[in-house]
This record gives C-alpha cells, structure tokens and sequence, in this order.
C-alpha cells in the first residue's frame, strides 16, 4: 500500500470522478485508475461501485476512507516534526484572546517572540471566550488565551499565571483608607459595582468571587472594557475590580487601587488548544514565549 495511493483514493471519493481526481492530482487518469484497482486487489474488495458516468463509494470504501484520511494527517505530521528538527522555523501561528487579557499579556509576548523568531507571522484575533472556544474548534485558531477553567472536553487548557484582583474605588472613597490594611467583603457590600458586560468571562470571574463571600453586588453600570470602568470610578459612579495585570494602566488620577484581605481573589490565565489540530511548530514555540513571559 502506496502514499500516493490513499491520495489517489481520496481524491476520488471527494470528487466522485477519476477525470476529476487525476486532474487534481496532475496524474494521467489510467495511471490513477490503475493504482485504485491495486489498492483494491491488495484490500480484497471494491472501493467504488462504476456505474456509468457515475462513482458511489462502497461500504468498504466508506469504512476505509478515515483510514486513509488518518494515515496521511500522521504521515503530514511526522512531516512538520522532521521540519522542526531541522531547524526550519517558519510558519504562522492564529492567536486569540480575550479582552481582559489581550492588553496587557500580548505587548510583551508578542516583541519577544518576533525577536526569537522573525520568520514566524502571528495574526491576533481579540474576542470574547465562547466566540474564541467556536474558532478553535472550526480550525481557525491555533491557540486562545483565555480564563481558566473552560468547558468541553474537545479542548487541552494548559494554566500559564494567576493574579489576583484588586478593587479600584474613587479617589476621596472612605476605603481608600484601607490601602495598607485591605478591604473585607462586607465593607463593599452595599457599594455600587460597574461590571463588565455579559458574555465576559471576568464578568463570571467577579461573580463567583461574590458568591463565596456571600455577597449580593449592586450593579449601577456595566460597561464593555476596563478602561470605561475606571473612567466611571473616577467619576464617582462606583467600585469595580481588576486584574493586577491591568492595575499598572490605570494608577490614575482619580482613582485608588486598593487590596482585597486574605485569601486575595484571582483569576487563571492559560493557553487553550483543541485537541484534534496538530500542534505546528510555529505554535509550539509561540507557547514556549508565552510561558517564559509570564514566569517573569
């Protein structure tokens, strides 16, 4: 059993046409004709049903199609790895990321990473978690930067850093008093809270993190980014919560950055992959960049 067999053999089950499948795999049609009946003989049955102009696959051939579809996806793997050992790194890599991350994590990854490898392209797609899990799982990322715990057992996450999350209250707020100290949860109880709007996975983050406390928060205003929190919080609209990565773009004025008492609220930031892609090499050594960044 040849390579270019299963191709060959393939490509007439996609096309449903020798004519067609020898013109995709620039071969002479008898040739390919002649190699389909090989495979034939060697697996003792039919492959295709010629009925006139027309081409059905067969119950074997059904059967043997994923087969050969997964024969050649290993074999193209072992192809990419054997390009890696040699050193040939080229390629391109589909990232994506969440808002609340895509900020502050990626302007420090990304120089990095395009000094380690300049031959490798990143394209970056920023959006909202269950938008960024559809698009690993159609294929069109590679990795997704993402909060950590996720849902569906079709994907690898692997936990890059925790932070913790730190309450921005207005500039005159009684609490900023309690800077050195910490806040408790029941001295935010009753405070107006500016959140993230739905569909933000540090929406849910902030949640959870009032129903361990056993707290209820009063939602004044929910906006679609950090920056407009913060600018509603030094207005006076209100409380929110931040990542720490986040808190060094906003040491404005107008607002303070005051910790939460032990144990300190976080949030897990990791890499998530689906587990049917190949991993690339470009991909791999994206990741390697992205775990020593965030071990800084």
């Amino acid at each position: 059993m040849e390579l270019h067999q299963l191709r060959y053999f393939l490509a007439v089950a996609r096309f449903r046409s020798f004519t067609r499948a020898a013109e995709h795999e620039h071969v002479a049609q008898p040739s390919l004709s002649q190699q389909i009946r090989k495979l034939e003989d060697e697996l003792g049955g039919r492959l295709f049903d010629r009925l006139g102009r027309k081409i059905a696959v067969t119950p074997l051939g059904a059967r043997f199609l994923e087969h050969a579809r997964r024969a050649l996806e290993e074999v193209e793997g072992a192809r990419h790895e054997a390009t890696e050992m040699l050193g040939l790194r080229r390629g391109s890599v589909a990232l994506g990321a969440i808002p609340t991350v895509a900020p502050y994590l990626l302007p420090r990854v990304l120089p990095a990473f395009r000094k380690g490898h300049p031959h490798i392209s990143v394209t970056v797609r920023e959006d909202l978690t269950n938008a960024l899990l559809a698009q690993l799982a159609g294929g069109e990322l590679d990795l997704a930067l993402l909060s950590l715990p996720v849902r569906g057992s079709e994907y690898e996450a692997v936990t890059l850093y925790r932070e913790a999350m730190v309450l921005a209250v207005p500039q005159d707020h009684p609490l900023r008093r309690r800077a050195g100290r910490g806040v408790s949860g029941s001295e935010v109880a009753r405070e107006p809270f500016l959140l993230l709007k739905d569909g933000h996975c540090f929406r849910d983050d902030v949640f959870e993190i009032c129903t361990r406390a056993r707290l209820s928060p009063q939602v004044a205003f929910e906006g679609g980014q950090f920056e407009t929190l913060v600018a509603m919080v030094a207005a006076g609209a209100g409380i929110t919560l931040l990542p720490e990565m986040a808190c060094v773009h906003f040491r404005r004025r107008g607002v303070r950055l005051v910790e939460l008492r032990p144990p300190r609220p976080t949030r897990t930031i990791g890499f998530v992959r689906a587990k049917d892609k190949y991993l690339t090499p470009a991909a791999r050594a994206l990741i390697q960049v992205l775990q020593e960044t965030c071990a800084k």
